[in-house]
C-alpha cells in the first residue's frame, strides 16, 4: 500500500484509532497532535511504529498546514473544536479552528496536489431530524454555535471541489463512541460515573435519541470512503441506521455494569432549548452504495468493549467524573 497519509486531531478520539487502523493496514502515517510545551501528544503518547511520524502544530497556521501537506497522498481532516457547551461561551475559537483551520487545510492541499482530502463533519449539521431516517439531503440547522461552524467548514471545502476541483469529500459521523473518548460524551459520562461507584448518575436530558456508531466502524467507514474512486464531492453519513434514546443507553449501560443506578437531571447540563437536538437517526445507504462498508460492531458490544477499557484503573484514572467538562 505504501500511501503516505496525514491525519490532522490525531492525538484525540477518533483521530488515535484511525491513525493506529492505517498504521495496521500498512500505510505510511504523518499523524498532527496540538502543540502544547510538554509535548504531550495525546492518545498517541503511546503508539510506536515505524511508518508513523509525529508532528505538533495548529491548523489555524496557514504556513504550518502547507509545511505538514507537502509529500501527502491522502487527508483525513479530524482536528476540530468540538465540545457543543464550550461553543456557548467561546464560539469564536471554533470560527477560528473548525472554519479557519479547514480553510488552510484545503488550501495547502490544493497547493500541494494533494490526491484525496476527507473532511470530517458531524451529525449535528443536520439539528433535530425533520424526517427520519436522515439522509444527505436533509436540511442543514445551525442550533448551536459548534454545528453552525462545522456547516460553514463543510461548504467552504465543498466550494474548494466546485472551484479547483480539488478531490475532497465531507465525512459525516453519527455519534462516535467507545475506549478513550472525552468525558464531554453521554456514554463515557455514564459509564465513568457508574465505574466510579456513582449510584446517582448525573445527566442532562434523558428524551433525545442518538444514532450511536462504535469508534472502529467510524474509522473503517473513512477508510472505505478514501479508498472508493468515487466519492469526491460528495457529503457521506457514517451512520448505524437506528436511533435508541439517551434513557434507554443509559439502562443499557447500568445493566451491563450489573449496577441499580438512578438518575439526576443537572441543569448545568441541559442544552438551550432550541439548541438541544432531539432525534438522530442517520441512513447510511448512501455510504453503503460507494464503498460497501456496514457497520460490523452492535451497540451491545461496543458497549461492553468500551465498559472493558473505561473499567481498568489506569484508564479512569484518567477522567475527573465528579467535574462537569463544558
Amino acid at each position: 500500500m505504501n500511501i503516505h497519509i496525514l491525519v490532522t486531531g490525531a492525538d484525540g478520539f477518533i483521530g488515535s484509532h484511525l491513525t493506529e487502523l492505517l498504521l495496521e493496514k500498512g500505510h505510511k502515517v504523518r499523524a498532527l497532535a496540538q502543540y502544547n510545551s510538554f509535548n504531550d501528544w495525546g492518545w498517541l503518547n503511546n503508539v510506536k511504529h515505524k511508518n508513523l511520524e509525529i508532528v505538533t502544530g495548529d491548523i489555524r497556521d496557514s504556513f504550518f498546514c502547507e509545511t505538514i501537506s507537502k509529500n501527502i497522498d491522502t487527508i483525513y481532516h479530524l482536528a476540530a473544536l468540538i465540545a457543543i457547551p464550550y461553543s456557548y461561551i467561546a464560539p469564536q475559537s471554533y470560527i477560528d479552528t473548525n472554519v479557519s483551520g479547514t480553510l488552510n487545510i484545503c488550501q495547502a492541499a490544493k497547493n500541494n496536489n494533494v490526491k484525496k482530502i476527507l473532511v470530517t463533519s458531524t451529525s449535528e449539521v443536520y439539528g433535530t431530524a425533520q424526517y427520519v431516517p436522515i439522509d444527505e439531503k436533509h436540511p442543514k440547522q445551525p442550533q448551536s454555535p459548534y454545528s453552525a461552524s462545522k456547516i460553514s467548514a463543510d461548504m467552504l471545502a465543498l466550494s474548494y471541489y466546485n472551484s479547483f476541483n480539488l478531490p475532497v469529500t465531507i465525512v459525516r459521523p453519527f455519534n462516535t463512541y467507545g475506549p478513550r473518548q472525552s468525558s464531554r460524551a453521554i456514554i463515557p459520562t455514564i459509564i465513568s460515573q457508574i465505574a466510579n461507584g456513582i449510584t446517582e448518575i448525573k445527566l442532562g436530558d434523558l428524551s433525545p435519541t442518538r444514532d450511536f456508531n462504535f469508534v472502529r466502524d467510524t474509522c473503517l467507514g473513512f477508510i472505505s470512503i478514501a479508498e472508493a474512486p468515487n466519492t469526491n464531492g460528495k457529503e457521506i453519513n457514517i451512520a448505524s441506521n437506528s436511533e435508541i434514546s439517551i434513557a434507554d443507553t443509559l439502562e443499557m449501560i447500568a445493566n451491563l455494569m450489573k449496577v441499580d443506578v438512578t438518575f439526576i437531571q443537572e441543569k448545568e447540563r441541559m442544552r438551550p432549548g432550541k439548541s438541544e437536538v432531539f432525534r438522530l437517526y442517520g441512513d447510511n445507504t448512501l455510504i453503503h452504495s460507494l464503498t460497501g462498508h456496514t457497520p460490523k460492531t452492535t451497540l451491545e458490544e461496543g458497549l461492553m468493549e468500551t465498559i472493558n477499557w473505561f473499567t481498568k484503573k489506569e484508564n479512569l484514572a484518567k477522567y475527573k467524573t465528579d467535574i462537569y467538562n463544558v
